[in-house]
């Protein structure tokens, strides 16, 4: 079963079909209970009355037991023989006994009340009233109740028995077994029974039939999505978007967070085609010019440029280094999980700068125990290399370099004297290939790679890299990394 819609409507069936048989199933056990505890007290009050009047003295034969057919009447003494029975009584089941002939036996008669002529005992009258000692007495505790069957006058039928004890005037204790119709609680509960199995199959049928409309009618924006995103593969024009329902379900928010993906796919893969065009046009220069210096050179070796030779290598050698890393890092690769001291990094780095027009102004604490960070040497060393380059390439008399502790991290500031960055541009120079001054050449000015390549080797250390103005003139850099703590 491939359909969301047909899943979602076979599911919700089974549940309401389990719900309502359950609840189906309680509704029929409590019926059965309280209209059997109601026969159950109907044949109480039947075995009473007869009771009652075998404790009064009244003889077996002339016993009124009401209702045969409502209620049969069976009495069976101590050792459990039969002495009474209602009248057109056939069968019994569920009393303890299925006999139904009374035994022989001596019918009871009251004891004479006590006259005058037995003696003093009118002298001990003090005019209260007490036992009446020709009376016989009901137990008063809980009956037994059984379930059992009677036929009465040819008809057999399902009885709720209750069975009472009672003493007569001759003192022998009678067990009372009287019964009452279970016809009304069974019809009751296979009226109900029959009501549920009818009405069952058509709320089913209901509850699938919404649930597949409204499963249908939830999931259409979602189609109209699959859609347009099978139209945009095919079509491979990121600039489409997929269609945003007006609710505010989570079919709508899947909506916006796919055409979030697809403006950063586009983003993604737009940049991706300037790099590509970028690096292809840096590339070319210094390869040309590589190539004619070595071309002259073939034809007249008098001539050839051995220097500038050397130059365009070793820039050639640089951008492809640089647009590696950067692809690299594109890719997703992780940062090293080496332990580095920052102070001692950048002091090894100033010292192996020896061809700076400006010497660098190196301000490291003595106590450089809190300096520590995790990372890659490698390229946390590129980024403080392309952050002294560039203020070599616009200091006029002055750079300077200073570690220090900062807000749970380590901060390094490369400052210069230079012209500085205009605040509109201080987030623009971050971007590949950017370089402010167009009138520089491309020896002098670079490739405008290096402080792109500064912030995304940050970024993935957990850290960042900022400009600012340093004073009344020049830049200050400050790249901020999370301490090894």
């Amino acid at each position: 079963m491939r359909s969301v819609r047909a899943r979602a409507a076979l599911g919700a069936t089974l549940v309401v079909a389990l719900a309502l048989a359950a609840a189906g199933l309680a509704v029929l056990l409590v019926l059965r209970a309280n209209l059997t505890d109601q026969a159950g007290l109907q044949a109480e009050v039947a075995a009473r009355e007869v009771a009652g009047q075998l404790a009064l003295g009244v003889p077996y034969d002339r016993l009124e037991t009401g209702d045969e057919e409502d209620h049969p009447v069976q009495v069976t003494d101590e050792d459990g023989r039969v002495v009474a029975v209602s009248k057109d009584l056939e069968a019994v089941s569920g009393t303890g006994t299925d006999r139904v002939t009374r035994a022989p036996a001596p019918t009871p008669s009251p004891t004479p009340s006590p006259t005058a002529e037995d003696g003093d005992d009118d002298d001990d009258d003090d005019g209260t009233d007490g036992p009446d000692p020709a009376r016989g007495e009901v137990s008063t505790d809980d009956p037994d109740f059984a379930n059992g069957t009677a036929t009465v006058d040819g008809d057999r039928a399902d009885y709720r028995f209750a069975s009472v004890e009672a003493t007569n005037a001759a003192g022998l204790t009678l067990t009372v077994h009287a019964g009452a119709p279970l016809a009304a609680e069974q019809r009751a509960v296979g009226s109900v029974r029959g009501a549920m199995l009818t009405g069952l199959p058509v709320v089913l049928l209901v509850v699938a039939g919404v649930t597949w409309l409204v499963t249908r009618r939830a999931l259409r924006p979602v189609e109209g999505i699959r859609r347009e995103m099978a139209a945009i593969t095919a079509s491979e024009d990121l600039s489409r978007r997929v269609p945003e329902p007006g609710s505010h379900d989570e079919v709508a928010r899947l909506a916006r967070t796919t055409n979030e993906t697809l403006t950063a796919l586009e983003a993604s893969v737009e940049r991706q085609r300037r790099f590509v065009a970028d690096a292809s046009h840096e590339l070319r220069s210094p390869i040309a010019s590589l190539r004619t210096q070595l071309e002259v050179g073939a034809a007249h070796p008098e001539l050839l440029d051995v220097t500038g030779a050397v130059a365009d290598t070793v820039r050639l050698q640089a951008l492809a280094a640089d647009l590696l890393l950067l692809a690299r890092l594109d890719a997703g690769e992780r940062p090293g999980t080496a332990l580095l001291e920052l102070g001692a990094l950048v002091r090894e780095e100033v010292s192996q700068r020896t061809g700076d027009r400006i010497p660098v102004t190196v301000s490291v604490p003595e106590e450089a125990g809190g300096l520590e960070v995790t990372g890659s040497r490698t390229q946390l060393a590129r980024v403080v290399g392309n952050l002294l380059d560039n203020a070599e390439r616009h200091a006029r008399s002055a750079v300077a370099v200073a570690v220090r502790a900062e807000g749970g991290g380590v901060a390094v500031e490369v400052t210069d004297d230079g012209d500085g960055v205009a605040e509109a541009e201080r987030e623009r120079i971050f971007e590949r290939f950017v370089r402010l001054d167009d009138a520089r050449t491309r020896d002098e000015g670079g490739a405008g790679l290096g402080l792109a390549l500064a912030r995304d080797v940050a970024v993935r250390h957990g850290g960042r890299l900022t400009v600012t103005g340093a004073g009344e003139r020049g830049a200050r850099f400050t790249l901020w990394l999370p301490d090894a703590r």
